[in-house]
């Protein structure tokens, strides 16, 4: 009775877009080719109509008419990336041409928005595909150290006692000499010199003649 109903309102006014919802009646009783006669007549008039063209690629792939229902449903995710209703027919239609990554496509887009999808996972291990896993931010080396372990920078291995080259050795050294070496350095040489002073004056005082002695 719908498609009666439907068939007579398209044919009062041909440019109306009863012709869908009459292409979808075709399609719930299997009237696949009356489906795309419909829908090939509406498209003419409705260019870029992404639901009627999503419905003739489902109708072209009932049909065995893969490499239209191919053209028609790429030309719809051109129009609309996400539609899951292209994708959907598209997957199992690049499943059974042995187009793996495409196929996986489809499949991303549709568990992108449903991951526990069962028709999606199924094509997925049927693909030998494990499950996809969530993206995972890159790690710097730092971020990557285990818990509890302190991340030491690179140039911490000139500082092992086991290092042999010399050139490393000697700037080790000239590093870890604090200016404060250089200070105590220079204080110990003036006492040096005052101790060689006092010493002097010592044996100066020594070898004067004292008061009441001969000449």
């Amino acid at each position: 009775m719908e498609i009666d109903r439907l068939a007579t309102q398209l044919a009062k006014d041909p440019h109306s877009k009863a012709f869908l919802p009459l292409a979808e009646e075709y399609c719930k009783v299997g009237m696949w080719e009356e489906a795309v006669s419909v829908l090939e007549a509406g498209l003419k008039l409705y260019p870029g109509f992404i639901t009627a063209m999503v419905i003739l690629g489902r109708a072209y792939d009932q049909l065995n008419q893969a490499t239209k229902a191919r053209a028609v449903l790429e030309g719809a995710i051109k129009l609309s990336p996400e539609n899951l209703r292209a994708h959907r027919t598209l997957m199992r239609i690049y499943a059974g041409q042995g187009l793996k990554q495409d196929a996986m496509n489809s499949c991303r887009v549709i568990l992108s928005m449903n991951p526990k999808d069962e028709e999606a996972l199924s094509v997925q291990a049927s693909l030998g595909v494990p499950e996809l896993e969530p993206a995972r931010e890159t790690l710097s080396p730092r971020q990557s150290s285990p818990v509890g372990q302190e991340s030491r920078p690179a140039t911490a291995v000139t500082n092992h006692p086991d290092a042999t080259d010399n050139s490393s050795r000697a700037q080790m050294t000239g590093d870890l000499q604090p200016a404060s070496v250089e200070r105590a350095t220079g204080h110990a040489a003036t006492i040096a010199q005052l101790e060689s002073w006092l010493r002097s004056l010592e044996r100066q005082r020594r070898d004067r003649p004292t008061s009441g002695s001969n000449p």
